[in-house]
């Protein structure tokens, strides 16, 4: 009777602390449900992060891709030229650009030359560039000059030659175009080809 007493109160005094751990404490229950929200919040968080650098990932990509396609594109519009003119020997402009850069005054030129043929020797001759500028409402040609101070841009190459260089201009003076001019070495007085372009946006 004794043991069995003892062990109901045994059992009653468990059972009562094990009650009194789930009391109901507004205090702690707002701290709980707080930390349950900040962490929801955390972990929404963190995913809208992750999908915003997946986003940069997925833009740097696409653009990357699109200056890849670009770039194949100019190559293969390159070997279609040169298939084209394959037949034909000799020398062909492929492209010649004049662009504005970002420094107020500084233009850049490009010219990407062609020889043409089954087995072309090598092409020696030589460039000269001229830009028509406008200023105070009047126009004037300008002769470019290459690093060493020549009005000559000396050229030699089988198949392809590229050249890209850049040039200032006064304050309000703008640029109407430039020309070029390819002449084959021993001949300086006649251009063989000749090409003038306005500036592009």
């Amino acid at each position: 009777m004794y043991e069995t007493g003892k062990h109901s109160e045994s059992t009653f005094i468990d059972v009562s602390e094990e009650n009194s751990g789930y009391s109901f404490d507004p205090g702690v229950c707002r701290q709980t449900k707080k930390r349950q929200l900040c962490t929801q919040i955390g972990d929404l968080t963190q995913q809208l992060q992750i999908g915003n650098t997946a986003s940069q990932d997925l833009a740097e990509q696409v653009k990357s891709l699109a200056q890849e396609n670009d770039q194949l594109k100019e190559k293969l519009a390159f070997f279609q030229h040169l298939v084209a003119n394959n037949a034909k020997n000799g020398i062909s402009i492929y492209q010649f650009s004049l662009k504005e850069t970002q420094i107020p005054g500084k233009y850049r030129y490009a010219l990407t030359l062609i020889q043409s043929g089954e087995r072309p020797n090598d092409f020696k001759g030589s460039l000269k560039f001229q830009v028509k500028l406008s200023q105070n409402g009047q126009s004037k040609l300008i002769p470019l000059v290459n690093k060493n101070s020549h009005r000559s841009f000396p050229v030699e190459f089988k198949f392809l030659h590229r050249l890209e260089e850049s040039f200032m201009v006064p304050p309000d003076t703008s640029v109407e175009n430039i020309q070029v001019q390819v002449f084959k070495e021993g001949n300086n007085s006649k251009a063989i080809l000749s090409e003038t372009v306005p500036p592009s946006l």
